[in-house]
């Protein structure tokens, strides 16, 4: 009877368990999706982590850039201009956990006096973003990439 209402509804007949273990392999999927898990979620967390890494550097390279420029144009001589924009880029790395000695500031003027009115005066930040949890960093420097901003400040007649 069973059989048949199996037949009339489409569905495969039952086939009694056939099986010389005696149902000991119950508890293998649990086993098995665990270690797949593991296996494949570890280096997608790794690599969201990294991405993280990478926009927060973005984000520190933009606000350096864009403060030294600000900072820069508002110095009266060329040398205090370049001691303040480095303490502002400095400061602005910290703020999102990077430390200066990996960035590289570089300042262009156009035209070539920087402290003239009118002049535009360009920071470019450049900072190497680290693989993160490398314990070796020190020694052996990994990094994820090198991102980069620029700003540009005008300087003012008056000051």
């Amino acid at each position: 009877m069973r059989r048949r209402l199996a037949e009339a509804a489409c569905l495969a007949p039952e086939v009694p368990h056939q099986g010389g273990n005696g149902g000991r392999e119950q508890g293998s999927a649990v086993v098995e999706f665990t270690f797949l898990a593991l296996l494949l979620m570890v280096p997608l967390v790794y690599f969201v982590i990294t991405v993280g890494q990478l926009q927060g550097g973005s984000f520190a390279v933009v606000g350096a850039a864009d403060q030294a420029a600000k900072v820069y144009v508002a110095q009266p001589d060329r040398k205090s201009a370049e001691a303040a924009a480095g303490q502002a880029v400095a400061l602005a790395l910290a703020d999102f956990g990077h430390s200066p000695d990996q960035a590289s500031v570089e300042t262009s003027c156009d035209p070539a006096d920087c402290q003239a009115p009118g002049t535009a005066v360009t920071v470019t930040v450049r900072l190497s973003v680290p693989l993160p949890f490398i314990p070796f960093n020190d020694a052996f420097p990994l990094s994820a990439s090198e991102v980069q901003a620029a700003a540009t400040q005008v300087v003012g007649r008056f000051r």
